[in-house]
């Protein structure tokens, strides 16, 4: 279930429990004359069944929204019912449950934002993968892609290209190009400290190497898992499952291929920088592509299927 809490002017109160009253799906409507300071008014909380929320809160939108606060959506965990006959019928909460699209829509937007921190992240997660690629380390590697918040930026990039925004799709390409940038600078000022002054890893130096190998080197199974990361990864916003979320940070080599630039560059490997630079700009182009493709894909298959169960949203 979701709990949606919105204050409005008491003249606009009427009309919002109108749209709550209409709906089966709307229960535990609660009403707080006078209680909201900016915008002063009403609050009107209520608790809202999956199956009706995409077009409850749609027509909550609607209303007049000149000197309405933002309607706060949170998602129910659990609800204690005494009966099945309490919810909205026919119950479905036994089948996959649609996303509310406008809750999807904010979560992309609210993560797609790059203050300093979003760049400080891809800096150490960088180094993180640069010590991980001269060290030969997969447990610093998998650190590096859970640390890196570059999936954020990607996400936001691909529902600016999914709603005609150019103005989201800027924003995410400069940060993922303006961070990335910094992540192969730290790597390689990194490895030229290391390189001139300890030593690269003995290792390293005889090309034993696999883990650098497995990043530098893109083929049709870096093309296969980008594309079902990319799948899961929009599956999992949708549906809120944040543990699959983190499963595609893991599998999606970005930032270590962007620290494998640095790291092979100060050490004179060319090949492995470009072959690192190439897996880079295959991996954000597919995760991308499958972003935009998956949501357009998600949004027609929820709608048609509302259709035919003849349900709202």
């Amino acid at each position: 279930m979701y709990h949606i809490r919105l204050a409005s002017p008491t003249g606009n109160t009427p009309q919002i429990l109108e749209v709550l009253g209409a709906s089966s799906g709307a229960v535990n409507v609660t009403v707080l004359p006078g209680s909201a300071r900016y915008p002063d008014g009403d609050v009107v909380e209520c608790d809202l069944t999956p199956e009706v929320a995409n077009q409850v809160i749609h027509q909550l939108r609607e209303l007049d929204t000149r000197h309405r606060g933002p309607i706060t959506v949170d998602r129910t965990d659990a609800a204690v019912i005494r009966t099945h006959r309490e919810m909205i019928r026919p119950m479905m909460s036994d089948r996959e449950i649609a996303p509310v699209w406008e809750v999807v829509d904010a979560t992309i937007r609210n993560n797609a934002v790059y203050p300093v921190s979003f760049f400080l992240l891809l800096v150490a997660a960088g180094l993180l993968a640069a010590v991980g690629i001269l060290t030969n380390s997969q447990i610093l590697i998998v650190a590096a892609m859970v640390v890196g918040p570059e999936y954020s930026a990607i996400l936001g990039a691909a529902l600016g290209i999914l709603e005609g925004n150019r103005r989201p799709v800027k924003r995410g390409l400069t940060a993922l190009a303006v961070g990335f940038a910094l992540a192969i600078v730290a790597s390689l000022v990194f490895c030229v400290i290391i390189r001139y002054s300890v030593g690269a890893p003995r290792d390293y130096q005889l090309g034993l190497v696999p883990v650098a190998n497995l990043i530098s080197r893109p083929d049709l199974y870096s093309v296969v898992v980008a594309v079902i990361a990319g799948v899961v990864g929009v599956v999992s916003i949708l549906q809120a499952r944040a543990s699959a979320l983190i499963g595609v940070f893991i599998s999606v080599t970005t930032i270590p291929a962007a620290a494998d630039m640095g790291v092979s560059a100060a050490f004179g490997h060319w090949s492995e920088t470009a072959g690192a630079t190439e897996q880079l700009i295959l991996n954000v182009a597919i995760l991308l592509a499958v972003g935009v493709a998956t949501l357009v894909l998600q949004r027609r298959f929820w709608a048609s299927r509302a259709a035919r169960l003849r349900l709202p949203g």
